[in-house]
């Protein structure tokens, strides 16, 4: 066994931190953009809509954020905004990604003070590092650092994948609490379940119900920013063991879904909020927005999502036998509307 996993000494929690599970739905933010610049209203009033949907946190500053394309000001000034728009108390997690281990452990150093249930940090890009490497690199934030940290596996995106042996040996420091698994293989996220003692959370929107009902925690989903009440429904009917119909509500969001990764990640989930009169249909180059084709396409399947019921976690009990009912004869096959995506995993949230 490896012996390159070093153990640092407990560290002094702050005073500010959120300590919080990793569990159910967490909806990775866009950044909303007016004429060039963040528009920190329309981020405030998105994160205000989010926060009392039902699902359980927001991320700030991921790759749906466009985070790259954000300077270290204007992701601190997005990070506040969001922060007093839901309070205290609301979960709330941070992006932070790079390849050079220096200047990440810099960054995370930025955001000690702040009230986050956590820092969402991906493996280095580009430079493709070994395990070893791997290991190193996120132990080296952790000194850095005493919030809680999720690991971001996504090789599509990094082009290194981070293995289970991996991340079980990073999970014996306390400091690192869950993984946001988006390598597009239900089997390597059912080896972290058997294997680590960390919350599993789903990166690959396509694979949320297989990955709810193998035994996941939940996701980190670009999609569920589109009616995420239903993505909360879709979380609490499967832990309630209500399979068939979670598979009904599924099935209703997978055409959406697929059109939302059909091009690079956030273009589609901006056209829709942008449909929605949400956010401006505004992104930073090099990202472009949706085409056409692919708006038109949106809009259609858009529609027909909007016309499912709301749903309210505070009041399911009563509301589960007619939600149910009304959702069973709104999703017939003859509503669900094929959609073909060559691959699933391409593009993450």
């Amino acid at each position: 066994m490896s012996t390159y996993l070093q153990h640092p000494p407990e560290k002094t929690m702050s005073s500010s931190r959120i300590t919080t599970h990793f569990q159910g739905i967490w909806v990775p933010m866009v950044t909303p953009f007016r004429d060039g610049e963040v528009d920190l209203d329309a981020a405030q009033q998105l994160a205000d809509e989010l926060a009392g949907s039902g699902i359980s946190g927001l991320v700030v500053c991921g790759t749906t954020g466009e985070a790259a394309m954000l300077d270290a000001t204007e992701q601190t000034m997005l990070l506040d905004a969001v922060l007093e728009a839901v309070g205290p108390h609301f979960p709330v997690v941070m992006g932070v990604g790079g390849s050079d281990t220096r200047a990440v452990t810099a960054t995370v150093q930025r955001y000690n003070d702040h009230p986050l249930a956590g820092l969402l940090i991906s493996t280095p890009a580009y430079v493709r590092p070994s395990q070893e490497g791997i290991v190193r690199h996120f132990q080296s934030i952790a000194d850095a650092t005493d919030q809680s940290i999720v690991l971001y596996n996504v090789p599509a995106r990094t082009g290194v994948n981070m293995t289970p042996h991996t991340v079980a040996q990073l999970a014996r420091d306390s400091h690192f609490v869950a993984i946001k698994e988006a390598g597009g293989k239900l089997q390597q996220l059912g080896e972290l379940l058997l294997e680590t003692r960390l919350d599993v959370l789903c990166g690959d929107d396509a694979l949320l119900l297989a990955s709810l009902t193998m035994g996941g925690h939940g996701a980190m989903s670009a999609a569920a920013q589109i009616r995420p009440d239903l993505y909360a429904q879709l979380y609490d009917l499967v832990k309630s063991g209500r399979h068939g119909a979670a598979s009904v509500l599924f099935k209703a969001l997978l055409p959406v879904i697929r059109l939302l990764f059909s091009e690079p990640n956030p273009a589609p989930v901006k056209a829709a909020l942008a449909l929605q009169g949400k956010v401006r249909d505004e992104l930073r180059l090099p990202m472009t927005p949706m085409s056409s084709a692919g708006q038109a396409s949106l809009a259609e399947v858009l529609e027909q999502l909007m016309e499912l019921p709301r749903w309210s976690a505070c009041g399911r009990e009563a509301q589960e036998t007619p939600r149910e009912g009304c959702l069973l004869q709104l999703v017939s096959t003859s509503n669900i509307i094929p959609a073909v995506r060559h691959d699933d995993h391409r593009y993450h949230s």
